[in-house]
C-alpha cells in the first residue's frame, strides 16, 4: 500500500499565548516542495486569506472524486474535455454533540467530447462508481452528496 506524508509547522508570533489573540497561521509543506499557507477558518479567529482545514478536506474529497471519475470515464473509453466542481462543506454536530464537517456536497460539471457522449443516466452511473471508489470519500464519516450539473 502507498503511504503519504506532509510537514506542518507553526510558531508563536504573538507576545502572549491567549486564546483570543494567538496567530493561527501555519504552513503545510506538501510533496514536490509545494507549500500552503494555512489558518483556522475566519469564524474561528483565522485569516480569511489562508486555507483552512475545512477547505483542505473539501478540496481533497473533490479532487479525489474527480480523479476517480476521470479514471472510470477513461476505462469506458469516454472522452472528458473538462471537469469543474463548486463543492460546499457544512459544519454540524455529531451524535456526541461535537462540531464536525457534517455534510460535503460535490457539484461537478463535466463536458464530454469525442463521438460517444453519455446521457444523464450514464453520467450519474459514472459519478456513483467514482463515489464508491474514491479513497478520500471512503475515509469519511460525514455525509457526502452528489449534485452533478448538466
Amino acid at each position: 500500500m502507498s503511504n503519504f506524508s506532509i510537514a506542518l509547522a507553526w510558531r508563536r508570533a504573538t507576545p502572549d499565548f491567549d486564546l483570543k489573540t494567538f496567530d493561527r497561521g501555519h504552513v503545510w509543506s506538501l510533496g514536490g516542495g509545494q507549500t500552503v499557507q494555512g489558518s483556522s477558518a475566519p469564524d474561528y479567529s483565522g485569516d480569511p486569506n489562508k486555507s483552512n482545514p475545512e477547505e483542505a478536506l473539501l478540496a481533497a474529497l473533490s479532487s479525489c472524486h474527480m480523479l476517480t471519475f476521470l479514471t472510470v470515464a477513461a476505462l469506458k473509453k469516454l472522452v472528458v474535455e473538462s471537469y469543474e466542481d463548486n463543492p460546499v462543506a457544512e459544519l454540524g454536530k455529531n451524535d456526541k454533540g461535537k462540531l464536525m464537517v457534517a455534510r460535503l456536497t460535490l457539484r461537478p460539471k463535466v463536458v464530454f467530447g469525442g463521438e460517444t457522449k453519455p446521457d444523464a443516466e450514464a453520467v450519474w452511473a459514472l459519478h456513483r462508481k467514482a463515489e464508491e471508489n474514491c479513497f478520500i470519500g471512503n475515509s469519511l464519516l460525514s455525509r457526502v452528496e452528489l449534485e452533478p450539473r448538466f
